[in-house]
């Protein structure tokens, strides 16, 4: 088995600022009885809330690659779970004083948000775990196939500074052969639906990022709400799987954001790298996830609308 380098020791908003890592470029569940408070809307959170033990004057921690962070820790209860079997997944978010957080802020509809992707960037699930008013999370989690998976956690605790994107590994012990990262393209098509991904993203540059939902060759136009937006974005550098999880430009109700065929980000990327794109968005009850690879950093095209000129007032993330 070929497990990679362990890595020791984030979603929803705009103009996303990710330090150390690179988005796109060449594209062609209710909380338990714990405490819970509301954040404040999606267009409250900054960029400096994925950082992590970075000094002011230096650049923050991506998202993900750290299980401690601030005093907040990631305890799973295993490490290894059997490749094909359904089984209760169970951790703790333990604080500084070393005992389990109980209060968390409610960010877009959930107190928790897991995500779970084998480090070749397959196998891919959002996730919303369940607490008990002890403090531990657990949530029905299958590894569909052997290998290492990345577990990554978005919260907020109740009084922290900023939220949250604690990651730690987990094994599925098998015969495991890693796949190599599908090819850039334009299009994804998943159950009869095709999103076509365009914008020109440029390291250093606020800019617009849009995906356009349609089916048997007609746009959508009726989206449904998926926690409190019509589509949700993440986003895994190649490698290390550094960490971002936006939200789109608007939320249902506002007046002004259509449910669909278009969903449109705004992210500002420093770096280059291959990344993996996973956008969830929901049509006739039923949540889809449509998988890209982007390439940052080559300077390359495609057709979309101008980028967002920096200072556009777009700043904020998950």
């Amino acid at each position: 088995m070929n497990t990679p380098t362990k890595l020791g020791a984030y979603v929803l908003g705009l103009g996303v600022v990710f330090a150390g890592a690179a988005v796109v470029g060449n594209v062609a569940g209710p909380a338990g009885p714990e405490e819970t408070v509301r954040a404040q809307g999606h267009g409250e959170h900054s960029g400096a809330g994925h950082g992590g033990g970075a000094h002011a004057d230096a650049p923050p921690v991506p998202g993900g690659l750290q299980v401690s962070q601030d005093g907040y820790t990631l305890v799973p209860q295993a490490t290894t779970v059997q490749a094909g079997e359904r089984d209760e997944f169970r951790f703790t978010v333990n604080g500084p004083d070393g005992r389990p957080v109980t209060r968390f802020a409610t960010i877009h509809g959930k107190p928790l948000h897991l995500i779970a992707v084998r480090r070749d960037l397959r196998n891919y699930q959002h996730l919303h775990p369940r607490m008990n008013a002890s403090g531990v999370w657990s949530v029905p989690l299958e590894l569909p196939d052997p290998g290492t998976y990345r577990i990554f956690t978005d919260f907020q605790p109740q009084g922290a500074a900023e939220q949250l994107t604690l990651g730690t590994d987990v094994t599925a012990p098998g015969d495991h052969r890693p796949e190599d990262l599908p090819k850039a393209e334009q299009t994804a098509t998943v159950d009869g639906y095709e999103v076509r991904l365009t914008g020109t993203l440029l390291p250093g540059r606020s800019s617009r990022l849009t995906l356009s939902v349609s089916r048997d060759g007609e746009p959508v136009t009726d989206l449904e709400p998926y926690l409190g937006a019509y589509g949700h974005l993440v986003a895994l550098r190649s490698g290390d799987l550094a960490y971002l999880h936006v939200h789109p430009d608007g939320e249902p109700g506002d007046g002004r954001t259509r449910p669909g065929p278009d969903i449109t980000f705004h992210a500002e990327v420093p770096s280059s790298g291959a990344y993996r794109l996973y956008l969830d968005f929901q049509h006739e009850g039923k949540v889809r996830t449509a998988e890209f690879t982007a390439v940052a950093g080559q300077g390359v095209t495609v057709p979309s609308a101008e980028p967002a000129p920096p200072g556009d007032g777009h700043d904020h993330t998950h």
